[in-house]
């Protein structure tokens, strides 16, 4: 069997740093028999060198269309809009199984080109666990954050920092606060738990036991709230507007699962994503809500370095991987969803 040809491609959105393999991991993956090619990137927290000096070809930014027909295109984040007709197997996290908007549209980008979207939220083990995330450094982040709005020391915009620089701002003399995270047994939840404790936080820890009958008022005692869920399925809010008509001390709400603009959205006290350039955003009640969806992207190096580990085994397995046959189960599936027209794929 021919070994697979991956294409890392640049990320266009200005504020991704991170990427799906260090130099490191590539390395591995071409003393394996993969080729590995890396687009140029100005932005990528390891700079193109490391790359190329691991073994990696590099070709420009934004080449990917031009690969051959067999490559798999790697990324993290949205693809740029054209071309119209994806005609690759794209791995990133295409965030079009839920009912996003846009989705019905990129699904039918790789319908009309004969491609496939391997997406990394559905490369899941036998047991239905992902298998590489970035959920730990995206709650750490996230709640991190939260801490810095709550004592007026959130920087506006943000800027990509270390975990030693952010965990000394956690550290910093502040007033001790009560901070709930909701989906704290997770590998996000663990991550905002972890930068709570750091900032000296009291934590109240829910998951699902806690969350099958809320205690909204038990909720809104606390100073922050952290939303670290990943909800599968259409839930019941855990907050809305009327809930924060009443006297209520929570002050901030730290969104990590980002799922505005679903059915799974659990928080309905806000309509659209928070960024960089305006991190937090206040809604009717006199909250401040936070909902970044890129946030380890602020600790990119940190980030990438666990993605890519967890990642990489499983890419060494291409074109002949158990886990890489659901992933393409799951796109089909979603494709054939929004019409009758998939040409399909070999994953």
């Amino acid at each position: 069997m021919k070994a697979p040809h991956l294409v890392l491609r640049h990320e266009t959105r200005p504020t991704e740093r991170r990427a799906p393999l260090t130099p490191a991991t590539a390395a591995d993956l071409i003393r394996q028999g993969l080729a590995v090619a890396v687009e140029r990137s100005p932005q990528r927290v390891f700079p193109d060198e490391d790359y190329a000096a691991a073994g990696c070809s590099l070709v420009p930014a934004g080449s990917w269309p031009d690969a051959p027909d067999d490559a798999y295109v790697l990324g993290l984040k949205e693809l740029p809009r054209h071309p119209d007709a994806l005609r690759h197997r794209h791995i990133y996290f295409g965030h079009a199984y839920k009912g996003q908007p846009g989705a019905a549209d990129l699904l039918r980008r790789f319908t009309q080109g004969g491609g496939a979207l391997l997406d990394l939220e559905s490369l899941v083990d036998e047991h239905g666990r992902r298998v590489a995330a970035f959920g730990y450094w995206a709650g750490y982040t996230g709640a991190a954050l939260a801490v810095l709005r709550h004592g007026g020391e959130l920087p506006d915009p943000l800027t990509p920092t270390t975990r030693e620089a952010l965990e000394g701002a956690l550290k910093a003399g502040r007033e001790p606060l009560r901070a709930l995270v909701i989906g704290a047994l997770g590998r996000c939840g663990g991550g905002a738990v972890d930068a709570l404790t750091a900032a000296g936080a009291e934590v109240t820890r829910w998951d699902v036991a806690e969350t099958a009958n809320l205690d909204v008022r038990a909720l809104l005692d606390h100073d922050i709230l952290v939303n670290a869920v990943l909800a599968t399925g259409p839930i019941e809010p855990f907050l809305t507007p009327a809930a924060l008509r009443g006297p209520h001390r929570l002050s901030v709400v730290a969104d990590v699962t980002c799922d505005v603009g679903s059915p799974f959205h659990a928080l309905p006290i806000y309509h659209e994503t928070t960024t960089w350039q305006r991190p937090a955003h206040r809604v009717d009640g006199g909250l401040d809500v936070i909902a970044i969806d890129n946030l380890p992207s602020l600790l990119p190096r940190e980030a990438t370095a666990d993605f890519a580990a967890d990642l990489a085994p499983h890419l060494a397995l291409l074109g002949d991987g158990a886990i890489w046959r659901r992933c393409l189960t799951a796109f089909t599936t979603a494709a054939d969803r929004h019409g009758p027209h998939w040409k399909g794929s070999n994953a």
